[in-house]
């Protein structure tokens, strides 16, 4: 089964394909989108209402570029919000080297450009053997950085399936062990923890989800949810949100393309059938699956993962977040 590598492509392999793929058409986008002002395409909730589902990115793709040059980006492409990267030694936020000074500047460039901080993520291995003190460490570090900058919630994963483990036994034996005392430490501070869905880990299938958030029932541990990676397992996208939707705090958006055909002659466990996508590019019905998270009470971001190999990382956010305009 063909996987996508998960944020190593960012920023450099995606738009390999792009100028093929969308013409001029879609040049002439990027163009339009470059002249405008840095408010267009960014609504702005009134001061004191309820704020609604907002089109978000994860920033990864920019990883080599600065957090100022991804904030003057953002408003340009329709988006409003962003899950920015804070690995250590990240351009973006590094928890390790982040004060209330810097906390401060940031603020501030939110501001001038309204825009908002939907998570910092983090997608390291959290099961990875021999490593959980740095995690953790890591992890105590992002919420404080999301403490100075008012930010609600952290973005992280469950960890790599360990060897003579099935999934379900990891979730019930190790994860827990790895997330109390973040969990505890967050909670303390009024922070969530949204745990992405990624397939490869050892939160797979719609059980696997219901064997973790039965297993660790605090309030502010919940799921960063992620549709499209349901959709090459053949598993219904639809069915969390109306299982978890009180326990999803955070959400991607990133479609998957499945070449039936392809499929048809290789078989499910052939490769190259499927690949990620933008929105609109793929299998979900973006209108259905928004009613969906709105209907279960969810009013967070849509953050963008721009995982499309054929379109550049500009060309793949504007065009996303157009086609997710739409519904919100």
């Amino acid at each position: 089964m063909q996987t996508v590598s998960r944020r190593g492509f960012l920023g450099s392999t995606a738009g390999t394909l792009g100028a093929a793929v969308l013409g001029e058409r879609a040049n002439m986008t990027v163009a339009a989108a470059a002249a405008q002002p840095q408010t267009t395409g960014t609504r702005q909730e009134p001061a004191g209402k309820e704020k609604g589902i907002r089109i978000g990115m994860l920033t990864a793709p920019f990883g080599d570029k600065s957090l100022v040059e991804v904030l003057d980006f953002a408003p340009k492409a329709g988006i409003s919000c962003l899950e920015v990267v804070a690995d250590a030694g990240s351009k973006h936020i590094d928890p390790g080297t982040f004060d209330a000074a810097k906390a401060d500047e940031v603020k501030q460039m939110l501001a001038e450009r309204k825009l908002e901080i939907s998570g910092l993520a983090c997608f390291g291995d959290a099961c990875q053997p021999g490593g959980t003190a740095k995690f953790q460490s890591h992890a105590r570090k992002m919420v404080d950085a999301a403490v100075l900058l008012g930010v609600p919630t952290l973005c992280m994963q469950t960890g790599m399936p360990l060897p003579n483990l099935t999934k379900i036994n990891q979730i019930k034996q190790v994860v827990p062990k790895v997330y109390a005392p973040i969990i505890a430490y967050a909670k303390d501070k009024g922070i969530k923890i949204a745990i992405e869905n990624w397939f490869e880990t050892c939160l797979q299938g719609i059980d696997t989800f219901e064997c973790l958030l039965e297993t660790i029932k605090d309030d502010n541990f919940g799921l960063n949810y992620d549709p499209s990676h349901l959709i090459h397992q053949q598993c219904n996208h639809l069915l969390p949100v109306r299982m978890f939707g009180k326990r999803i705090f955070h959400a991607h958006a990133k479609d998957t393309l499945v070449d039936v055909e392809v499929r048809a002659r290789v078989g499910i466990y052939g490769r190259g059938w499927w690949r990620y996508v933008i929105p609109g590019s793929g299998s979900i019905h973006w209108g259905e699956y928004i009613n969906h998270l709105r209907m279960s009470g969810y009013r967070g971001a849509l953050s963008i993962e721009h995982e499309d190999s054929a379109l550049s990382r500009e060309k793949g956010f504007i065009l996303a977040a157009r086609h997710l305009a739409q519904f919100c």
